[in-house]
């Protein structure tokens, strides 16, 4: 445990100490993209999104382009195969779908597995068919029949039908699976909750047609549910598999994508490998090795022992000198869709006033830290959804730096006097050295302003996320990146008394009453509507300090490096990667 320092010296000389000081790992990046962060779903890296000349025109839900009911086969394809495409990454908390709640595991697991539908990273049409041809909707909106495609096989050749995904998502609610979210991914279908709760082992709501056809209810018609079916829980694994690997089944996992698992050494190294038996268009790359133990990445990069990186504050002007031979190797890459928070869990004191946290909220200067410390490479956020995702609110103004109002709404809490105010401790995830650059300034600024005193301590990723999603943080700063297209992937799940991905335990039946009504609202623009009123009273409430949204950024990549795409919403990426040369 570390207490926030720097008590002693003005804030502007804080700021510039941590423009120069700050190490590799904890220095602002151009780009969130490259290695795996402190984010909670995807990703966690959970993150922002790239900058667009208008607002994308508010849905009821994604659509589904034609064209893009099936994957078209490569014409003329005359890119390389084979190769090795390598990156800096850090140990999955875990590779079962079921279980995938952070960005980490999340950009593996969809390497090497697959669901009926998927993101595909376009704005104008973020979903289409995976390993389903086509689905339909009742004219009711709650019954979705999918057909399968013909000749499916799982990577091991062993032939995949329609009650492979009825026994996955069965196995997914189970007790014993103790998946986290699972109420939230797949609650909606009949029979679901009975499962969760330890009172049915089958659900009524998932039927199997055929080997080719899968059916599935849902208690209400919701706009969103076809989207949430591209997040990992809705992934299908092979029973054999599982059932006959126990516990460790992860460690040899047979799947559907692109890319199998190859070989897994903890904090070493991690190999991917072509699958034989992909269904879609094989990879070009032979291999993909994430490397596991740590390290300088700019150095590795330098080294050529890496293909890419983000670049660091302390490198960007070098790296981007158009005389110096790296800078043949910047890219350009948007933001993707995420949000930077701290979250308070407003059960335990001194959280549980919301003057307090309204206090703590009044008394950050973003802009400033954006400007002096982070030169401009984050944009201060004002609510939960980020700038150009759907149910985007320009006009959101947030409580945004005022130290009047922070002194005033911190006299009106119980927790007005220092001398009996309870301690405070912000955990972040980390295994060492300097605790984040954000939440250090941060802590700075409430002492400085309100003095509110705050301990900051880092445990371990995977320990972190149990211990966040069994609501034992007292406060945390994490970011939270799109699960899917749609506001219910901010503004519900988060926020939602009950969710069990609320880990503020945030709770106020009108915020409850209003999603209650977006949630099933078929008027697009009036459900949009809807999700910002119940966004502008959680901002009011400050379960959150929101913290940064992105911009626009710049990697590092190898130039024999084709292929390689950054999209908003955490989609597959390497089965287009190629190496040139």
């Amino acid at each position: 445990m570390k207490k926030a320092r720097f008590l002693g010296i003005s804030l502007l000389a804080v700021l510039a100490m941590f423009a120069v000081a700050c190490s590799s790992e904890e220095e602002p990046t151009s780009t969130p993209i490259p290695e795996p962060t402190a984010t909670q779903v995807p990703t966690v890296v959970s993150t922002p999104p790239p900058a667009r000349s208008e607002r994308p025109t508010p849905t009821g839900q994604a659509k589904v382009a034609p064209e893009l009911l099936q994957t078209p086969e490569r014409v003329g394809d005359d890119k390389p195969t084979g190769g090795v495409f390598r990156r800096l990454w850090a140990d999955p908390p875990t590779l079962d779908p079921a279980l995938v709640t952070d960005g980490t595991s999340y950009a593996i697991v969809i390497e090497l597995f697959s669901g009926l539908v998927k993101l595909t990273g376009e704005s104008d049409d973020p979903i289409a068919m995976d390993l389903a041809e086509s689905y339909s909707v009742s004219n009711e909106g709650k019954t979705y029949k999918f057909v399968l495609k013909e000749d499916l096989k799982f990577s091991d050749g062993s032939p995949l039908t329609a009650s492979d995904f009825k026994w996955s998502w069965e196995r997914a609610a189970l007790p014993e699976t103790e998946s986290p979210i699972v109420d939230e991914f797949l609650g909606d279908i009949i029979g679901v909750q009975a499962i969760i709760d330890g009172e049915a082992t089958t659900a009524e709501g998932i039927e199997v047609i055929d080997d080719h056809t899968l059916q599935v209810t849902i208690d209400a018609p919701k706009p969103y549910f076809i989207a949430k079916l591209t997040y990992p829980i809705a992934f299908v694994v092979n029973a054999d598999n599982v059932t006959s690997g126990g516990e460790n089944w992860t460690d040899d996992p047979v799947g559907t994508g692109p890319f199998v698992l190859k070989s897994y050494s903890i904090g070493e190294r991690m190999i991917l490998s072509k699958n034989p038996n992909y269904w879609g268009d094989p990879a070009y790359l032979d291999e993909v090795h994430m490397l596991l133990a740590g390290g300088s990445a700019m150095a590795m990069y330098e080294n050529d022992e890496i293909d890419i990186t983000g670049i660091g504050l302390a490198d960007l002007e070098r790296v981007t000198d158009p005389e110096e031979e790296l800078s043949k190797d910047v890219v350009e890459v948007p933001p993707s869709f995420s949000t930077s928070y701290i979250g308070f869990n407003v059960e335990e004191a001194p959280f549980d006033d919301v003057h307090f946290r309204r206090a703590l909220n009044f008394a950050v200067d973003k802009q400033l830290v954006a400007n002096a410390v982070f030169s401009d490479l984050v944009r201060p956020a004002t609510g939960v959804i980020p700038p150009g995702f759907v149910g985007f609110n320009p006009d959101l103004e947030g409580l945004a730096f005022d130290e009047e109002k922070a002194k005033e709404e911190l006299a009106k809490s119980k927790y007005a006097d220092p001398e009996t105010r309870p301690r405070i401790v912000i955990t972040l995830p980390g295994t060492g050295g300097s605790p984040s650059l954000t939440t250090e300034v941060v802590a700075d600024m409430w002492r400085r302003t309100l003095e509110v005193d705050v301990e900051i301590q880092q445990v371990e990723w995977a320990t972190f996320l149990q211990d966040l999603h069994r609501n034992r943080l007292q406060a945390f700063s994490l970011a939270w990146q799109a699960d899917y297209p749609d506001p219910h992937t901010f503004v519900d799940v988060l926020f939602r008394t009950g969710s069990s991905i609320n880990n503020t335990n945030y709770s106020n039946p009108e915020v409850d009453a209003l999603l209650e009504q977006a949630n099933i609202e078929a008027d697009p623009v009036r459900r949009i509507k809807l999700y910002q009123e119940a966004e502008e009273m959680i901002v009011e409430d400050a379960a959150w300090l929101p913290l940064w949204w992105g911009v626009e950024g710049k990697v590092l990549v190898k130039q024999r490096v084709g292929g390689m795409t950054f999209p908003p919403l955490s989609v597959p990426i390497y089965q287009y990667v190629y190496i040139d040369g």
